[in-house]
């Protein structure tokens, strides 16, 4: 990988991540369920993307080696909505949205199980903070939040949470895979995984209670094409130009942006504890992309302290 490679990778994550971070607004704005929004993202993404591989004359050919990994990461992109969404039910969306991010750790595991390249580890301690930045700024109290689930028993928290890690594990496993088609073009990847997804979910979608207001055309649209279409090609591409440590520390801006859409268009008001998680969230993600090693600054610290 080369640097040009690199740093357009690192952008295309970065805008790939805050237009992630930004769909909740669109959601809501629709008014729709989430299985119905899902369902119309992939369907509008996928064909838009697959309209867009064929203007481009970019469809490719696959061997037997790609077509096992592409099918093995749409079931799991697809698995993985349906656990996530399943999560939310169970539990309540700040349980399952921080459980959901230890997706990065099993990204990370899986890369250092696969390659045996020890160096991965040192990214850890950095995504380790980025982490608690994403409890601290979610304003989660784990006691209320498991105590207040529908009916009252904290099993059915637990039970989100452990479908909100498999969500985790699913989604690193995805990148694992799109990282295995090296060479074939993203639009291909998304649009085919897409409108898997796009089948597998219709049957579960309820559009008995469709609404035809503008707003939700414009919402859904805009969730297919923009949110949906350019971020996956957006995404893919930069799976594949990155390394696991970048994309799992560049995955961090999504619950950050998140955070900025509540406070800028609901007028969400921030704790001192949640304004500090969001910066250690921003700090980590730095660390990690400039590669500062913690042991060698803590190294560094210790010496001019004294402490030899």
């Amino acid at each position: 990988m080369n640097s040009n490679s690199g740093s357009s990778g690192k952008w295309q994550m970065v805008a790939a991540m805050t237009l992630s971070g930004s769909i909740g607004l669109f959601v809501l704005a629709s008014g729709q369920p989430a299985m119905t929004v899902v369902l119309l993202r992939c369907l509008i993404g996928g064909l838009s993307l697959l309209a867009l591989l064929y203007w481009q004359g970019g469809w490719q050919n696959l061997n037997a080696r790609q077509v096992k990994w592409l099918l093995l990461g749409a079931a799991a992109l697809i698995i993985n909505w349906l656990c996530l969404f399943s999560a939310y039910r169970l539990s309540s969306i700040s349980i399952a949205t921080v459980v959901y991010h230890v997706q990065p750790f099993f990204l990370l595991i899986l890369l250092a199980m696969t390659q045996r390249d020890g160096q991965l580890w040192r990214k850890l301690p950095f995504l380790l903070v980025a982490f608690a930045g994403v409890v601290l700024s979610s304003g989660l109290d784990i006691r209320h939040d498991f105590l207040r689930s529908a009916d009252g028993h904290v099993s059915h928290a637990l039970a989100g949470a452990g479908l909100a890690l498999l969500a985790a594990l699913l989604y690193a496993f995805a990148t694992l895979a799109t990282r295995k088609l090296q060479g074939i073009a993203p639009a291909q990847i998304a649009s085919v995984q897409l409108l898997l997804g796009a089948v597998v979910l219709a049957p579960m979608a309820d559009l008995s209670g469709w609404n035809w207001h503008w707003q939700s055309w414009g919402s859904l649209l805009l969730l297919g094409f923009v949110h949906t279409g350019l971020m996956y090609k957006l995404m893919y591409d930069a799976f594949q130009k990155l390394p696991a440590t970048s994309i799992a520390s560049l995955s961090f801006i999504y619950p950050l942006v998140a955070l900025l859409v509540d406070m800028w268009f609901f007028s969400t008001v921030l704790s001192t504890v949640q304004l500090l998680g969001m910066a250690m969230i921003l700090i980590a993600v730095l660390a990690n992309q400039r590669d500062w090693n913690l042991a060698a600054l803590m190294r560094t610290l210790n010496f001019k302290n004294g402490i030899k």
